[in-house]
């Protein structure tokens, strides 16, 4: 069953910048690799200054990406960012039925 994604992921902010972004590259080959589809393109929010520090950090750079994947698809790529060192956070959800619909992601059961 197809299903739509939201995932964020805040990458160090002590990394330079082209390398953080390097990281929305690998989000959507591993998402495609998975037989998944982006829907538009990741959205970059930037460098962001957290509200108490996190693993002594005090900033990181944010980044969002709509998908639609089959059910337990992107296991591989959650594994991934838990291990990667330069991720601070991710977070992964599923979109109610309806609020993908709303964004226009197409889900077929």
């Amino acid at each position: 069953m197809t299903r739509a994604y939201e995932l964020m992921v805040i990458i160090d902010g002590d990394v330079d910048e082209p390398k953080a972004q390097a990281f929305t590259k690998m989000v959507s080959d591993e998402i495609d690799k998975a037989g998944g589809v982006l829907h538009g393109k990741p959205d970059w929010w930037g460098k962001r200054a957290f509200a108490y520090p996190i693993n002594k950090r005090e900033a990181g750079f944010y980044f969002v990406v709509e998908c639609v994947a089959d059910g337990g698809a992107l296991d591989e790529l959650e594994r991934q960012l838990r291990l990667a060192d330069e991720v601070v956070r991710h977070k992964l959800i599923r979109l109610p039925d309806a609020e993908a619909a709303r964004r226009g992601m197409a889900v077929t059961a």
